[in-house]
């Protein structure tokens, strides 16, 4: 099951924005409980504009981010509790606030906390309640952090110096975010997943991920001069040593069984390549040494869930994943091509391009989910591949997720304003599976 929400939350007016005027607006609750907004044309390019009813809820200016988690993230706390997944997306231009919302810029003030910080620290209360009594440690309950960034088709692991990583579908059907490949002796080839940082306290998460966000890119965009140029993703798991230890041994059975394999893979070539007669044996032996091998992963991945199975809390492995979306000022409405746009350089422009594949392709991820159709585009974009296993979950998990459109209230920005708007009422019809097909 998959359920999808999208809350709107306007931003008060900025120094930076100048002498303008804000943007005039109004929602409307309806019978189903959601609401809808429309916009009053600020200007002789502008022209009004309604969207339906597709939104959960609607933050003014006045509402700060502890209202926003209340409302938001609060509620799928106790399904995240139960190993499920909740995922939240924020949406809208440069200097909108997204950053403020999931990051959020002072760490010291709890109602002040991002959306990922202020789950954090939520959770880290429900665990400490949780290992009372259990003084093993490695069955510990903890959060493991994992933050990355998406940059045109790169990833990169903002908890390992900012390394290039690569994003690889594997045998499994499975998108795996990898670093570099390390030669490590007797010929093991080592390729280190994206690094997740166990943290036993709220202290420990907070000080890493701070660490983080400070090797995040930034740029000049047309819009804001720290412009966010990539998706930022922050996962936060609750997971236990015993969990970890395990994964690791994977990662170690999986390097071991590389040599093996390409040594197998060698000399089934080399035999057929041959003028003369095949020497099967030697093929029989190399392939009985792969499966060997192969056999010694496949048991080191069953203790893996072995070890989920067998918790007696049933929080193990449940997810929050927060992603802090690109700008989306690159995000073209052609149904309105009379809307003025901001001049883009030719980096940005380059940039936006692959931004704008990204949002478009969550979009009709998003659309195509709600629609139930057997094949989902996740492959379209680096961004839905990465997310494709928290949308998907599994057999036993469900997902659920929300999207935060922030907009701002400048009349300058009043295009880009709307766009946001016009992409989140898609997204909401979507997720409410109605009109999805639109």
């Amino acid at each position: 099951m998959n359920q999808f929400r999208v809350f709107t939350r306007w931003r008060p007016l900025a120094s930076s924005d100048g002498p303008q005027t804000e943007i005039k607006w109004k929602c409307e609750e309806h019978a189903n409980a959601r609401m809808s907004m429309s916009l009053v044309p600020s200007g002789p390019n502008s022209r009004p504009w309604k969207s339906e009813a597709a939104f959960t809820q609607v933050f003014e200016a006045s509402d700060n981010n502890q209202s926003v988690f209340d409302a938001v993230v609060a509620p799928t706390l106790p399904e995240v509790l139960k190993g499920h997944c909740s995922n939240f997306f924020a949406y809208g231009h440069s200097g909108s606030g997204k950053s403020h919302t999931i990051m959020g810029y002072d760490f010291n003030n709890p109602h002040e906390f991002g959306m990922c910080l202020a789950a954090a620290h939520h959770l880290f209360g429900k665990l400490e309640a949780l290992n009372e009594g259990n003084s093993e440690a490695a069955l510990q309950l903890g959060i493991g952090l994992r933050m990355y960034e998406l940059r045109n088709k790169t990833a990169f692991d903002l908890l390992n110096g900012r390394c290039n990583c690569h994003i690889r579908e594997g045998y499994d059907g499975q998108t795996h975010i990898r670093g570099e490949t390390e030669v490590l002796e007797n010929g093991k080839v080592r390729v280190r997943p994206i690094i997740i940082k166990a943290c036993w306290s709220f202290d420990d998460l907070r000080r890493e991920l701070l660490a983080g966000l400070v090797l995040r890119a930034t740029g000049t965009s047309t819009v804001h001069d720290q412009s966010s140029r990539t998706h930022a993703v922050v996962e936060l798991e609750i997971v236990t040593r015993a969990l970890l230890d395990t994964r690791n041994a994977v990662i170690e059975r999986q390097s071991e069984l590389v040599p093996v394999a390409k040594r197998a893979t060698d000399i089934y070539l080399e035999e057929n390549l041959k003028d003369y007669q095949i020497d099967q044996a030697r093929i029989d032996v190399a392939e009985a040494q792969k499966a060997e091998f192969e056999a010694s992963v496949k048991e080191a991945e069953d203790h893996v869930e072995k070890i989920m199975r067998s918790s007696r809390h049933r929080c193990l492995g449940g997810m929050l994943v927060f992603v802090d979306l690109a700008g989306s000022e690159y995000y073209h409405d052609k149904a309105t091509p009379s809307v003025p746009r901001p001049k883009q350089s030719a980096q940005e422009q380059q940039e936006g391009r692959q931004i704008n594949t990204d949002l478009l392709s969550l979009k009709e991820v998003i659309r195509a989910k709600a629609r139930k159709q057997a094949g989902i585009p996740f492959r379209s974009s680096p961004l839905t591949m990465v997310l494709r296993g928290h949308f998907m979950g599994s057999s036993t998990v469900n997902s659920h997720s929300t999207m935060i459109l922030t907009v701002s209230p400048s009349s300058e920005q009043f295009a880009a304003t709307m766009n946001t708007l016009k992409y989140g009422n898609l997204i909401g019809l979507a997720g409410s599976d109605k009109k999805a097909a639109r």
